[in-house]
């Protein structure tokens, strides 16, 4: 039944995308293309027959491919036929073009034109000349270059109608040049050489891409008939093209000039159907996974795509290329580099079908899988104006981008060996904005792209990379010279003697270890300046350093530390009951901890003088530790004699620490404190009802009895066992979910999303991370956090994370009809308040824990909005030509301007001063109030502090102490009713204010002249001494106005 439902779903969707993508042949439409293609024919016949045509129409065109002899005169087609996804009705949005197939006269070649360029040297003069006569047109808006599947000496026109369509911008007509029956067939054989440059000594070379490249042209217009009788009256089978070509739109990394293209993918369907592999019986879904699995299982590249001649196969076996019987090999531009893509694209493609909800719709068919997301290591070369590039000339048998794009590839693999499971190599050199006439040499200023996808986390960071042993002298050697200096012979423990090279790195610093090696393979091996390589690795890094270290790197201390107090607090006897565990469960233990503690000086047994000075914070953070106590029945029922009794406890335990072991320990009416080399502990106990929770053997009645702090801890107990565990699983968990919690909280979130509901977010990513693999980069996993923020459907569904993969079919059935009944409650009852963002977990089916409160639906929509933002600045950030590191800062520096007020606070009376990202300024709105800094509080030891003894300096440590967390809680106090404060409780100097409406305090207020000035001003004094400015940017009383308008 599930299944029945899935496959009905699955085809619902189906077909709402196809009517939204699919282009309805209006008369509009159709109107203007038949115009535009009348104009064009017009235009053609306006050409003077037998006009002169020399190489001064595209001289520096002509020059750059080396081509000779190349002057005709001009005859006009016989004929002009329209060709493309337009003839079969399959054109899908949002890119709408129009194919205008144009048959080359006979007239104008020779019979030898097939060697040396001068076809290509013709070809794009004979286009030159109608480009000219275009212009004139009253019907064409535009005439521009571009260059059919990235081939730049293969130019073709587009030609832009001067009606514009409002429904269909950017419409044009793409002229593409024919050579049917031009040259003898046997000429072409893929073993020929054409190009009487290329030798190797005096053996000519063999030319086949060259060759290729004419037989294209040669057999377009028979291939399109082909295409176009065999998608006549077939609606399925154009479903299926169209559900190909979103499919493949989607994914920047084979949808590409060296991959797939629209007209090969129709080529695949059609010689699918002539090899009844595809009948009329079939949906269009079950066509679309045929096309994958064949394309799957052929390796297109090796044994190429031909056109069928009659009684034979389409997909030629072995080494048929070579026959020139098969003629053209419609596939011969997909590389050894992009097929491996193809298959991985496919694969992940029908491992959506099998196992994801609704058929795998959305994975499928609605995610954008772009390089910025796909890939783990993005790189840009900056080549534009490198002779190196095309030395050799920009043309021979291939073109000297797409050769410089195999030697990067090489490079890479050679030199990243096992480390990198794909490497991907791109470059795009032609533009749709350059001018054919001036020559090939202003193209390649975009820069080349390098997408790397990283075999595994741990050879990636690998430090040693092992070559040859010594006694293998030749593979020594060329290790030694591929390494240069690098290149060190090394003895290994197990007395091996080898060739080596050594990545010495710090551990918070292992994820560059992959960028030196690329830069230093680059700068040897291509002669590339540092400045012109940009790898996408560590630019998000500065916001998570403190100073100019990353905090994660004293982790081991701490772990250490907790492995020590563990043990003291399970050998303590003098007390009632024994401490029988003893769990962490504060996100430094996990990793997940923008700033983890570092080692505070005075926190120690024994105080570390040397490290006292006058930057020794003030403030120490306390970690939550959570401890069990031997079984008894002693313990009282109720839940405040409990919680009294716990008291007791961690009392007598700090007593019998600081008596047996000497340690510091700091006791509140709530809390105790243990101090141990140099970290605070904060001692809580899970009472023995709490067990029965963790042990799964409470029924209804007694899970009420469990009071809501033991509740509380368990919770938080599960939740932290199951990310610690995560975190060993994905190394590179960790830091994205700082990177994640570092930018909610510069964009003042912090008291919308609970930093255990952003765990879980960013664990979603690794434990589903289809259509992807789970990321093995900071910034590639911070990218897809945004995107999953921004683009899933929070109204309409949860989102269920099963860290342990403990989740049956019924327990998430159990889960959606739970969110389905809460959704629903608050739609018959708007008192009601549903969580806005649905969590649920193992441990949490309702999404009780982390998300009951907040965000609310206002909150996620700002959220949303903002996480949106930042997704597309980052893919920007990653795929464009920019260096500038302040277009990285944007990515952490919000908009004060969008909030109604600002507070900006004294910088330098935050808690850890160094945690701030950017110092917050305003220069609009009204001014309402400012203030000095106090000397009540300054986050470091002053130099009076000094004077007095250390056991005197410990006491002015400040556990937890935050002034902003106090300021905004007395605020909320006063003002909950008025205002909306939005705060970075990370190290931010702002805090922005929203007001809350309500209609009988807005008629009350709105007869006070001094309202909100004065309202604004308490605020300040609330923080007095702390708030540095107060800014009003929206008066209250104008926008009630305006809405009532």
């Amino acid at each position: 039944m599930e299944t029945e439902t899935c496959i009905d779903s699955m085809e619902f969707k189906v077909q709402e995308l196809l009517k939204e993508v699919r282009l309805e042949y209006s008369h509009s439409f159709t109107k203007v293309v038949d115009g535009t293609v009348s104009a064009i024919k017009s235009a053609i016949d306006k050409i003077p027959e037998d006009l002169q045509v020399t190489a001064d129409w595209a001289p520096g065109f002509v020059r750059d491919i080396g081509a000779d002899k190349v002057e005709f005169k001009f005859k006009k087609p016989k004929s002009i036929e329209v060709g493309g996804s337009y003839s079969i009705g399959c054109i899908a949005k949002p890119d709408v073009n129009v194919d205008l197939l144009l048959p080359l006269p006979k007239e104008c070649f020779h019979e030898k034109d097939y060697l040396n360029h001068r076809y290509h040297a013709k070809r794009c003069l004979y286009l030159c000349v109608i480009k000219k006569y275009l212009k004139s047109s009253s019907s064409v808006e535009k005439v521009e270059w571009s260059a059919l599947q990235n081939e730049a000496r293969k130019p073709v026109l587009l030609v832009y109608p001067a009606i514009n369509l409002a429904e269909l911008p950017g419409l044009f007509i793409r002229i593409i040049p024919t050579a049917t029956s031009l040259f003898n067939l046997s000429k072409l054989n893929m073993k020929r050489n054409n190009l009487r440059a290329l030798n190797t000594g005096d053996v000519p070379q063999p030319t086949p891409k060259y060759n290729c490249s004419i037989l294209e042209d040669m057999f377009l217009e028979e291939n399109s008939k082909f295409v176009k009788k065999t998608f006549s009256g077939w609606k399925e089978l154009g479903e299926a093209l169209i559900l190909l070509k979103v499919w493949a739109r989607l994914r920047s990394s084979i949808y590409v000039h060296d991959c797939l293209n629209g007209f090969l993918m129709s080529i695949i369907v059609s010689c699918l159907v002539a090899e009844d592999k595809i009948n009329h019986d079939m949906k269009a879904m079950a066509i679309f996974r045929a096309a994958l699995k064949f394309v799957d299982t052929r390796p297109l590249w090796k044994h190429g795509l031909y056109f069928p001649p009659a009684g034979r196969n389409a997909f030629s076996q072995g080494n048929e290329q070579h026959d020139s019987s098969t003629r053209v090999n419609l596939a011969f531009r997909m590389t050894s580099i992009a097929y491996p893509q193809l298959q991985e694209e496919v694969a992940l493609t029908l491992r959506c079908l099998e196992r994801c909800r609704d058929g795998g719709f959305e994975e499928n068919f609605a995610t954008k899988i772009d390089n910025a997301a796909k890939y783990d290591y993005c790189i840009r070369l900056n080549l534009q104006g490198n002779s190196e590039v095309y030395s050799l000339g920009f043309c021979l048998d291939d073109e000297c981008w797409r050769v410089y794009e195999e030697d990067v590839h090489s490079l890479l693999n050679q030199g990243l060996s096992d480390r990198a499971k794909f490497i991907r190599v791109i470059w795009r050199n032609t533009l749709s904005e350059f001018n054919v006439e001036n020559g090939l040499s202003e193209l390649g200023s975009e820069p080349l792209f390098v997408g790397i996808s990283i075999s595994s986390v741990e050879k990636a960071f690998r430090i040693v990379d092992i070559g040859p042993n010594a006694e293998k002298k030749d593979e020594a050697l060329m290790f030694q010279k591929f390494w240069g200096e690098k290149s060190e012979l090394r003895r290994f423990q197990d007395g091996k003697i080898a060739e080596s090279t050594v990545w010495e790195s710090e551990q918070w610093t292992r994820h560059l270890i992959l960028k030196r090696i690329i830069e230093y393979l680059f700068v040897r091996h291509l002669s590339l300046l540092k400045k012109d390589i940009v790898q996408i690795v560590d630019q998000l890094d500065f916001s998570l350093l403190h100073g100019d270290k990353d905090p994660v790197s004293y982790s081991g201390r701490l772990l250490r530390a907790f492995e020590e107090l563990s043990k003291r607090l399970r050998s303590i006897e003098d007390i009632p009951l024994r401490v029988s565990s003893v769990q962490p469960l504060d996100s430094a233990f996990r990793f997940t901890s923008v700033f983890p503690p570092e080692p505070h000086p005075l926190a120690n047994k024994k105080v570390d003088v040397a490290r006292v000075n006058n930057l020794t914070p003030l403030c120490v953070q306390s970690l939550e530790v959570m401890i069990q106590l031997e079984g008894s029945g002693n313990w009282p029922m109720d839940d405040v004699s409990i919680e009294k009794t716990k008291s007791v406890f961690l009392l007598k335990i700090a007593e019998s620490l600081l008596n047996n072991g000497g340690m510091t320990c700091t006791a509140t009416q709530e809390d105790v404190d243990v101090f141990m080399d140099g970290y605070s502990f904060r001692l809580r106990i899970l009472h023995e009802r709490g067990l029965n929770l963790v042990n799964r053997e409470t029924g209804h009645d007694k899970t009420k009895r469990v009071s809501s702090a033991d509740k509380k801890l368990f919770v938080h107990s599960q939740h932290a066992s199951m990310i610690n565990g995560l975190q060993f699983r994905y190394p590179i968990f960790g830091p994205v979910v700082r990177l994640a919690k570092r930018w909610l909280s510069a964009h003042l979130f912090s008291s919308c999303l609970a930093e255990e509901a952003v765990e879980l977010l960013v664990a979603y990513l690794f434990l589903k991370p289809l259509p992807f693999h789970a990321p093995c980069s900071r910034i590639t996993g911070f990218l897809r956090f945004l995107r999953l923020l921004a683009e899933h459907d929070w109204a309409f569904s949860p989102l269920i994370v099963d860290i342990n993969g403990d989740l049956s079919q019924n327990d998430e059935k159990e889960i959606d009809d739970i969110f389905t009944q809460s959704r629903k409650a608050c739609e018959e009852n708007t008192q009601n308040k549903s969580k806005a963002m649905f969590l649920a977990t193992a441990y949490d089916k309702a999404s009780e824990a982390w998300t009951r409160c907040s965000p609310n639906p206002l909150e996620l929509k700002r959220l949303v909005a903002y996480a949106r933002s930042s997704a597309n600045l980052l893919t920007k950030l990653i795929l464009q030509n920019q260096t500038d590191p302040r277009g990285w800062e944007c990515l952490f520096r919000t908009p004060l301007n969008l909030y109604d007020a600002v507070i900006l606070l004294h910088g330098d009376r935050l808690p850890y001063p160094k945690r701030l990202l950017f110092k917050s300024e305003l220069d609009q709105g009204k001014h309402v109030a400012h203030g000095n800094a106090s000397n009540a509080f300054h986050p470091y030891l002053l130099p009076a502090d000094m004077k007095g003894g250390l056991e005197q300096l410990k006491t002015k440590l400040m556990v937890n102490f935050d002034p902003l967390q106090c300021f905004v809680g007395d605020v909320e106090k006063e003002f909950a009713d008025r205002l909306r404060l939005w705060y970075d409780s990370l190290g931010g100097d702002a805090i922005g204010l929203t007001w809350e409406h309500s209609k009988k305090r807005e008629r009350d207020e709105a007869l006070d002249g001094k309202y909100p000035v004065d309202l604004l001003r308490n605020v300040g004094e609330i923080g007095k001494g702390f708030v540095r400015d107060i800014y009003l940017l929206k008066d209250p009383r104008i926008m009630n106005q305006a809405k009532m308008v």
